[in-house]
């Protein structure tokens, strides 16, 4: 159980930067536009501001992180494992960032390991990239500068998964239900996320969503691991 004490399971959720395409300043309208010329070659006639609403969102430069869940492995005195979650969540990305990095700050960076599905593809160039936009210096855990590619500490539910075929995507939910792993999002899902913010106004609810998938998450690498999963009993939900 040592060996995945160390293990940090990760998952953000992200917005686009401003409530519509109109709020945009007009240099960062001119660079939307270009990136909408590419979506509309598959989404035609759909404008600007609809690709905005849809697509901004997912990339680092037209959108911004709201929420960041982590989970953490520990034993208990029965020698059961336990999962403790918690969650950050703030308007201001700047501040979101900054708090997450002042827990990261208090852990030995040189045995973190982040773990999340699609990781390496989402969550951890996107929080570095935000990061670098605010003016916040990258955590050495997710600095991965210099280091060559069998020394990169992160982790992938998907990757392991993969087993090397790196043209198949599996979503969590996919593998939650073909794994048997109990999940409690209700309604919600990724699609739905800026929605819920600029519409709904429930940034709650999104930090619920993203914490179930730090449990999810958890769960799936235990059982990519050829372990049990752990108990609701032995779950700490913050």
């Amino acid at each position: 159980m040592d060996d995945f004490r160390n293990i940090l399971f990760i998952d953000i959720e992200t917005v686009a930067c401003s409530p519509s395409y109109g709020d945009l300043s007009e240099r960062l309208k001119v660079q939307w536009a270009r990136k909408a010329n590419y979506f509309r070659q598959r989404d035609e006639g759909l404008t600007d501001e609809e690709l905005f609403h849809e697509r901004a969102g997912i990339y680092a430069e037209f959108g911004k992180v709201i929420v960041i869940a982590i989970g953490k492995f520990s034993v208990n005195e029965a020698g059961e494992r336990t999962l403790k979650t918690r969650s950050f969540s703030n308007h201001d990305e700047a501040t979101l960032l900054q708090e997450f990095c002042s827990v990261l700050g208090k852990m030995d960076q040189s045995q973190i390991r982040f773990c999340a599905h699609n990781g390496k593809e989402f969550d951890y160039p996107y929080l570095s990239r935000r990061l670098l936009v605010q003016g916040i210096p990258l955590p050495d855990s997710l600095n991965l500068s210099g280091r060559k590619p069998w020394e990169n500490p992160h982790l992938d539910t998907l990757e392991m998964w993969k087993f090397g075929d790196y043209k198949h995507y599996t979503s969590l939910d996919l593998l939650a239900t073909l794994f048997d792993i109990p999940t409690s999002k209700g309604d919600m899902d990724g699609s739905k996320v800026n929605e819920v913010y600029y519409r709904e106004k429930d940034l709650k609810k999104i930090a619920e969503y993203c914490t179930s998938d730090v449990v999810v998450v958890s769960q799936l690498f235990l059982r990519l691991k050829g372990q049990p999963l752990v108990e609701p009993h032995n779950m700490v939900i913050g």
